[in-house]
């Protein structure tokens, strides 16, 4: 139980979570408030109807295992007692900066402010109420700014910032849990808290060790699998799109990036712009379609595992699928604008940037009786995530239900005939 407690929270995935009062008063702040107005996965909840869970329940989730990493004894007797607190208070805010429907507004804050979400966290640490609390306990907001989003850059303690953000963080660790749990969508279980256990710091980075390699694999696998079945599912996207193109029709007129303030920004949730854009003669029409499930579909999916310089232009260049978007509607007979190219590193979707298998090589060792750590690389002592790397390469093209089957035969003689194994059930 921490000091200075004040109360729990009953959490339906890690039970009571016991928090602190000084931890109490940041989530009793309005940008921490702002988070129960910000569903953790907005879109998904047109496939899983139990998906309205909110960022709020994910950063208390993060607060306490950033929490337990740091009881751990192997971390424990690195740390100082007021960097304990401080990892607990950075987990709790690591998302204080994400925008309406969470990863969706993403696309306007890199396009309009090359901006992402974790720079916004970071300011709004430092100039919203959130810095002042945070002074008023003895802590430097200019500190918990950048702890929160993993760059701290302690000399000598790395670990501190891979708690918040690495491969195999808190972040993620409560992420996968939550949305697993509360969208159905299981696949098998992973025993975080063996994770936790099994954590150790090597040099100055955080490493787990061999023992508990089948809990990593089976960590690395429902990411893969959470990815497929929930962030990148073809409908949660269609819809996810669908929001994305509504608030970028609108932008101009309610100037969405047009914040100046913590507080202009904060004002902004899924409550506020949903109502804006629904009032937006620009972008209207979409929220009429998705006030009644009428959503984009998908008429062609591939999973590209070959290495193809085409390929790689597709996912890699915005402009590129511009381009391919435009060929295809023009061989359809319709308006660009009618055809969506959707791959899993745009701006939008969770582990974009083509990072997503990168960070697998996790730093791992083992312990000899006499007490000496031996580092290895990953991949060279599981198969199983060696086979994983570089794995999910999926396109997909979505239009308007009215041109489905114009689209289709477009893209068909456009990006070549999907093999019969790989066609989708619609």
């Amino acid at each position: 139980m921490p000091k200075a407690y004040w109360g729990e929270i009953k959490d339906p995935v890690h039970g009571y979570v016991y928090i602190t009062d000084a931890e109490k008063e940041i989530i009793d702040s309005y940008p921490m408030q702002r988070m129960r107005r910000l569903r953790q996965l907005a879109g998904s909840e047109y496939v899983y109807p139990g998906a309205n869970h909110t960022r709020f329940e994910h950063c208390v989730g993060v607060m306490y295992l950033a929490g337990k990493v740091v009881e751990n004894p192997k971390v424990s007797r690195m740390v100082t007692d007021e960097e304990m607190d401080m990892i607990r208070l950075a987990g709790l805010m690591h998302d204080v900066g994400h925008g309406p429907f969470s990863h969706v507004f993403e696309q306007l804050l890199i396009k309009d402010l090359e901006k992402t979400h974790e720079d916004i966290t970071s300011w709004i640490i430092k100039k919203s109420e959130l810095g002042d609390k945070i002074a008023n306990m003895g802590y430097k907001p200019e500190e918990m700014g950048k702890l929160a989003v993993g760059k701290l850059h302690n000399p000598g303690k790395a670990f501190l910032d891979q708690i918040i953000s690495s491969a195999v963080d808190v972040d993620k660790q409560d992420f996968i849990v939550r949305d697993t749990f509360h969208t159905g969508a299981e696949y098998g279980f992973i025993d975080v808290f063996r994770l936790i256990h099994a954590l150790d710091v090597l040099g100055e980075d955080l490493a787990v060790e061999l023992g508990a390699l089948s809990a990593l694999e089976a960590f690395m696998i429902a990411r893969i699998e959470s990815f497929k079945s929930i962030y990148f599912h073809r409908v949660g996207r269609a819809a996810q799109i669908m929001l994305a193109m509504a608030m970028e029709k609108a932008d101009e007129e309610l100037g969405l990036t047009a914040f100046k303030t913590p507080g202009e920004y904060l004002s902004m949730d899924d409550y506020t712009v949903w109502t804006a854009l629904k009032n937006c003669e620009g972008s209207n029409k979409i929220i009429e379609d998705l006030e009644q499930r009428r959503l984009l579909k998908c008429v062609y999916e591939r999973t590209f595992y070959e290495k193809d310089a085409v390929v790689s232009n597709i996912f890699g260049r915005e402009a590129y699928r511009r381009q391919m978007q435009s060929e295809i509607a023009k061989e359809a007979g319709l308006e660009p604008e009618a055809v969506v190219i959707d791959v899993p590193t745009v701006p939008s979707v969770p582990y974009h940037n083509a990072v997503f298998m990168e960070s697998m090589e996790i730093p791992v060792f083992s312990r000899s009786q006499a007490g000496k750590k031996t580092p290895y690389r990953l991949s060279n002592i599981s198969k199983i995530i060696e086979n994983l790397k570089g794995f999910i390469n999926i396109l997909r093209v979505y239009t308007k239900a009215a041109d489905r089957e114009r689209v289709e035969r477009a893209t068909a003689r456009i990006l070549g005939r999907i093999p019969t194994t790989a066609k989708i059930s619609y």
